[in-house]
This record gives C-alpha cells, sequence and structure tokens, in this order.
C-alpha cells in the first residue's frame, strides 16, 4: 500500500500536518489518513483528551519512532491556535506543512433562522467562521513556503443545498469557502494551496445528532448511492489535496457528497 502511495504521488513523506477537531468524526479519518501517507500529525481537540490520546495511539503504534502528539486547543482563540503550531515545531523540529481546519458545530435542533437564539447563531460562527479565519491567519504566516504547503478547511454542502433548518450553519460555511478562495490568491507566490473539502451527510456523531429516522431516510434516499457517506469517504479526497499531485488545484470547492446536490 506504500508503495502504491509513493507510485501516485501521495507519499506525504514525514510532513509535518495539524488537524483540528480529529478527536473523532471525519477529523480522525482524515488524521488516520495522512498518517498512512507518511505525515506527523497534530492530533487537536478541545474537550475529550481520551478520544485524541487513541488517534495518537493509532498512529504510533505502526511506527518505531512517536509520529503524533494530541495538543488541546480552541480554535477560536488566538492564542491557543498559535500554541497549537508552536507545539508541532517543537514536537518535530520542522515548520508545519499543512493544515486541515476540520473543527465544527452544528445546532442539532435545526431552527429556522426566525427562531435561531443569537447566542447560538455566535457559537455557530465563533467555532466555524471565527475558528476557520484564525487557523487560516497562523498557517498562511506559519505553514513551510516554496511548495508543498496546504491549508484544507472542511466546509459542507450544505452552503449550497440551502436547505430549511440549517440557516446559521450553511451561512457559516459558505463564509468559510468564500474565505478560500480569496486566501489561495493572496498566498499567490507562496507554493501554499489552499481549497475546501465540502461533505455531504456523513454518518458521524454531528450528523446523527437531533435527528429523527425520517430526516436519515431521507438524507439516504436523496444520495444516489443510497446511502450516508462515511468518514473515509471523506479523508482520501483530503489525502489528495494535501499531496503534491494535487498542486494544479487551488482555490477550489470539492463536494465530497456521492451526488446529494
Amino acid at each position: 500500500m506504500a508503495e502504491a502511495n509513493v507510485a501516485q504521488g501521495q507519499n506525504l513523506g514525514n510532513r509535518v500536518a495539524i488537524v483540528t477537531g480529529s478527536s473523532r468524526g471525519i477529523g480522525k479519518a482524515i488524521a488516520l489518513h495522512l498518517a498512512s501517507l507518511g505525515a506527523k500529525l497534530v492530533i487537536n481537540y478541545t474537550s475529550n483528551s481520551t478520544q485524541a490520546d487513541d488517534v495518537v495511539s493509532q498512529i504510533n503504534s505502526t511506527s518505531d519512532s512517536p509520529r503524533a502528539i494530541a495538543v488541546k486547543a480552541n480554535v477560536s482563540d488566538p492564542d491557543q491556535v498559535k500554541s497549537l503550531f508552536d507545539a508541532a515545531e517543537s514536537a518535530f523540529q520542522s515548520p508545519v506543512n499543512i493544515l486541515v481546519n476540520c473543527a465544527g458545530v452544528l445546532d442539532g435542533n435545526y431552527p429556522s433562522i426566525l427562531n435561531t437564539p443569537l447566542e447560538d447563531f455566535d457559537k455557530t460562527f465563533d467555532v466555524n467562521v471565527r475558528g476557520a479565519f484564525i487557523c487560516c491567519k497562523e498557517g498562511a504566516n506559519r505553514i513551510k513556503r516554496g511548495g508543498g504547503g496546504r491549508i484544507i478547511c472542511l466546509s459542507s454542502s450544505m452552503a449550497v443545498a440551502l436547505r430549511p433548518g440549517f440557516g446559521a450553519y450553511a451561512a457559516s460555511k459558505a463564509a468559510v469557502e468564500a474565505m478560500v478562495k480569496i486566501l489561495a490568491k493572496e498566498l499567490k507566490g507562496t507554493g501554499i494551496t489552499v481549497n475546501c473539502a465540502a461533505p455531504g451527510p456523513i454518518a458521524t456523531d454531528m450528523f446523527y445528532e437531533g435527528k429523527t429516522e425520517e430526516m436519515i431516510k431521507k438524507a439516504i434516499d436523496e444520495c444516489p448511492h443510497g446511502r450516508l457517506g462515511l468518514p473515509e469517504d471523506v479523508a482520501p479526497v483530503v489525502g489528495f489535496l494535501a499531496g503534491d499531485t494535487s498542486e494544479w488545484v487551488n482555490g477550489q470547492i470539492i463536494r465530497v457528497n456521492g451526488g446529494y446536490i
């Protein structure tokens, strides 16, 4: 498998990757996939150290030397994000090469815009938009330049599906997509590319939270594949965007949704 990855230009050869929100769900799958391609990983989490340590153990169990660390950081706090990059550089004695912004929240009550409390709107934008902005800003300043630098944000196909009950969430992800397109242009000449992976319905705790069986069935029925996506469906796309063969893909939104929208 490793030889196949090298042959396809996807060997990440000891590059250092930070994946925010990677203690579970899509972020975890992405971290494990990047590690399988040879990257060294910073597993970021906000509250559950046990889950983060489990991901680190999974990665380190495949190597004679440590290739992953867990770092607690709130992505909406610029000081903590700076410390996240500091920890990566200190642990691996190398600049960061890859940043994957995966931390995100979704209001499981699915309120209409009319019925969305302002504090819930603020929470959504604090993590999904402010957090992505701070991480992208730090990444643009700290990621190694000259080629191979990658910033990859996780958006959502809901940003274009525009379904009722997702007003704040869809708006937050649309904001992330706009930032990605602009940042890709602003980093001209650095060798750093900036892209979005935008999944559709993925079978994670965040997807299932607050949904009825009817809502889940509807999401399955709307997908041409007749199933929910899995985190493992998303991870290889991010792995491609993180590798050298994706250099000519820049400022793009990749809808990883099985044809959902």
